[in-house]
């Protein structure tokens, strides 16, 4: 009999199906933490919980009876993942379930903001009757610009088009084909649909590259009075920043249900004329928490039932033989991914991947997962990995596909992988030396070898004289460390088109390739930043 601990309260539907479970008994047992969570955990094959409880590396020490771990939502951060897969447990999420209740929030704070919704109420409850101040805009025939287009982006823009918007999108992998499909204005850029917006939501994941999305200076891009909404991340609106936005008159509205730091009770922008904020409550509504909890319950008891593993975010579901024999490749595919991503720079419609040698027998589809995952690290809502990065590609219409040939060239085993879109065409090989050395051999039609971790340079160029010595001596105005450089001709002769890579030890500031640019020779210059040596996601690196 497999036994199921609840360690937060979930809707009774949810029970309920655990109640009807085959070979399946169940307790819940709420607020544990400590030394009582770990003795808990120790004595169930399975775990479901909200947020609630904080399931830490110290919960799951030398825990060798727990197998999985379902959150009822979407967000893991009180998971320990990391821990959870040096251990052997699974880690699964419910991403669906609270899609449609976020982009109906989403657009009631929209609405909400438009009509006055809150101060005009509140006026009726001081005895006001103040019907001229409250004065609003009609949502028909206005302007909404989308930051990722994701699950529940795609159903806010389904909204406003019902509403009759124009909907403007952005979305790093958001193909021309797919936007056409969905009705929706693509655009290259942020900053390219401020001008044209009188509202913008964002529905993206909290990384490097959204933090501060919108500062100071992309406020005054902005359409003087354009309102803003947040029900996605804390801290994707600088949030000095719409103070100052909103005192100077050129955001007409500020609409949040996160912040950067929760729980929030205090913040300059709470009592604002034009301000509208709600308690995260993106996800609070009984159908979404009936639907999670469901979720929740039926991926645990299928697990436990059959072996079914579906949303998960880690690799604790894959067989160990074959992630063993294949791990070397798994770091190759996965650092071809995110080079590929930054290299190409733009939205990406098709991938292939062209399997050579001996690894062509093998499980690719593994690799396959692995290519997409590096790919589309940063620009999901999900965490991107081995298990769900393929559905996510699908989700935004990357087009993929496989070719295998036992044939060898002149390695063993290597993968290429030509990535499409926007008019451009890139192919990047990859090989394994050893066990555990990722190398790079191909940069479309170039040939080289280069290492593939690290702080990178990829610059392509005239193949004379003086051109990768003023590129050196431009690095090192700047302090920085070449420590490997690989370049590969076109032809095997001088004066045609060349590429060359340089292994960095530091970044290389924006003012340094403003310059390198400016050189006689290069034509183009582009960094990469790959993970070091044996390094990369916590699914992808054993512990």
């Amino acid at each position: 009999m497999n036994r199921v601990i609840v360690l937060d309260s979930i809707a009774q539907e949810g029970l309920d199906l655990l109640e009807q479970a085959e070979g399946i008994e169940y307790e819940v047992i709420t607020g544990l933490a400590g030394s009582e969570l770990r003795e808990a955990l120790n004595k169930f094959d399975a775990a479901i919980c909200r947020s609630g409880v904080k399931i830490t590396a110290e919960a799951l020490e030398g825990n060798k009876q727990l197998r999985a771990i379902a959150r009822a939502g979407v967000g893991t951060d009180n998971i320990d993942k990391v821990a959870a897969t040096r251990t052997g447990i699974v880690v699964m999420n419910t991403p669906t379930g609270n899609t449609l209740s976020t982009a109906e929030h989403a657009f009631s704070l929209m609405l909400s903001l438009s009509r006055n919704i809150a101060p005009a109420y509140q006026s009726l409850c001081e005895g006001r009757w103040d019907r001229k101040k409250f004065m609003g805009s009609q949502l028909g025939g206005k302007t909404v610009g989308i930051v990722g287009l994701g699950r529940i982006g795609q159903e806010f823009a389904k909204r406003a088009q019902a509403f009759e918007m124009e909907v403007y999108a952005f979305d790093p992998f958001l193909s021309a084909e797919m936007a056409a499909q969905l009705g929706i204005q693509r655009v290259e850029n942020v900053k390219d649909m401020l001008p044209k917006l009188d509202y913008l939501t964002v529905h993206t994941p909290l990384t490097p590259e959204t933090r501060n999305l919108i500062d100071v200076e992309e406020l005054e891009l902005l359409k003087p009075g354009a309102r803003l909404i947040n029900c996605a991340r804390g801290g994707i609106y600088n949030e000095a920043a719409l103070v100052q936005g909103l005192e100077s008159g050129q955001l007409g509205g500020v609409a949040l249900d996160v912040f950067e730091n929760e729980p929030c009770t205090d913040s300059p922008l709470f009592g604002k004329p034009g301000v509208l904020c709600t308690p995260h409550l993106g996800a609070s509504t009984e159908e979404a928490q009936t639907q999670v909890a469901v979720e929740a319950v039926q991926l645990i008891t299928r697990f436990l039932q059959s072996g079914e593993i579906r949303h998960a975010v880690n690799t604790a579901a894959l067989d160990p033989a074959t992630l063993k024999s294949l791990s070397g490749y798994l770091q190759v595919a996965y650092r071809l991914g995110l080079l590929a991503a930054q290299w190409h720079g733009g939205a990406i419609d098709r991938v292939n991947l062209s399997y050579r040698g001996e690894i062509s027998s093998k499980d690719t589809k593994i690799l396959t997962s692995s290519l997409c995952a590096g790919l589309l690290e940063g620009v999901v809502d999900d965490e991107a990995n081995v298990i769900n990065a393929e559905v996510l590609c699908k989700e935004r219409g990357i087009r993929l596909s496989e070719e295998r040939s036992a044939e060898t060239t002149s390695f063993s085993s290597s993968m290429t992988v030509t990535v499409s879109g926007e008019g451009k065409d890139l192919a990047i090989g990859g090989t394994l030396f050893g066990s555990d050395m990722p190398r790079l051999f191909r940069l479309n039609e170039h040939r080289l070898e280069a290492y593939m971790d690290g702080n990178m340079l990829i610059f392509e160029h005239q193949d004379r004289p003086g051109v990768i010595g003023s590129l050196g001596s431009a690095l090192g105005q700047h302090n920085i460390n070449i420590a490997q450089m690989s370049v590969g001709r076109t032809l095997q002769e001088p004066d045609g088109k060349a590429i060359g890579v340089l292994n960095l030890d530091s970044n290389v500031p924006a003012a340094a390739i403003e310059e390198i640019l400016k050189f006689d020779g290069i034509d183009a210059v582009n960094p990469i930043n790959l993970p070091p040596s044996k390094g990369g996601p916590s699914w992808l690196v054993s512990n």
